[in-house]
C-alpha cells in the first residue's frame, strides 16, 4: 500500500512539474507576442515602414479598410507609399491604438490568432481629420524563433462610422447649396421674364 501511495505521489509530482513547465512556456509565448505587437505599433505610429515590414512575413496578406488587399511586404510598402507619400497621397498623418479582446488563441507552438478593436486617427491632405473605430483579426506564425504577422484584416462598421457622418454632412451641404442656387436662379429667371413682359412705351 505504501508503495502504491509513493508511486501515486511521484506521478502527481511529475504531472505538476509538466503542467508548470507548460504554463511557463505558454506565458513566454504570450510575452513574445506582446513584444511583437508593441514593436509593430511603435513602428506604425512613427511612420517607419522599413521597421514595420520586419514584423510581417514575406508573403503576408493584408486587407485594409478600403477593401484593398496587399500581398507581400512590397505590396504593403506600395500601399503605404500610395496613401502617405508622393504627389497623390491621401493621408498626411496617421496613428493608431489597438486593444486585444483576449489572449491569442494558440495552435501548437508556432501559430496564433488574435483579434480586437482599434482607434485610428487620420489627418487627410485636404486638412480634414477624424478618428475611426475599427475591428481587426491577425494570424501570427513563428519563423526562425520570431513571431511575425502572416495575415491581417481590418474593418469598420459600414452602418455606423465617421465616414458615413462626413458623407451625410456633405450631402446636407450639397442639398442646401442646391436649394439656395435654385432659389436664386428662379428669382433671376422670374425677374427677366417680368422685364420682358413690360411694354415698350416707344411702341
Amino acid at each position: 500500500m505504501k508503495k502504491i501511495q509513493a508511486l501515486l505521489l511521484l506521478v502527481a509530482s511529475f504531472l505538476a512539474i509538466a503542467v508548470a513547465r507548460a504554463d511557463s512556456q505558454i506565458e513566454a509565448t504570450h510575452n513574445a507576442l506582446r513584444a511583437m505587437r508593441d514593436g509593430l505599433m511603435d513602428a506604425v505610429n512613427k511612420g517607419d515602414i522599413d521597421r514595420e515590414l520586419t514584423y510581417l512575413t514575406t508573403n503576408v496578406v493584408v486587407t485594409w479598410h478600403d477593401a484593398t488587399v496587399s500581398r507581400g511586404r512590397e505590396g504593403v510598402r506600395d500601399y503605404y507609399n500610395r496613401m502617405m507619400n508622393g504627389p497623390n497621397k491621401v493621408v498626411s498623418d496617421f496613428h493608431a491604438e489597438i486593444n486585444v479582446d483576449e489572449l491569442t488563441i494558440l495552435y501548437g507552438d508556432s501559430t496564433g490568432i488574435a483579434f480586437g478593436s482599434s482607434l485610428e486617427h487620420f489627418k487627410l491632405v485636404n486638412g480634414n481629420s477624424f478618428d475611426l473605430k475599427g475591428r481587426w483579426t491577425a494570424t501570427m506564425i513563428k519563423q526562425d524563433g520570431h513571431w511575425l504577422v502572416a495575415s491581417l484584416h481590418v474593418s469598420t462598421n459600414i452602418f455606423d462610422n465617421v465616414m458615413l457622418d462626413i458623407m451625410k454632412k456633405y450631402a446636407i451641404r450639397a442639398a442646401w447649396t442646391a436649394l439656395i442656387v435654385g432659389f436664386i436662379l428662379g428669382w433671376l429667371i422670374g425677374r427677366i421674364r417680368r422685364k420682358a413682359r413690360v411694354p415698350n412705351p416707344s411702341n
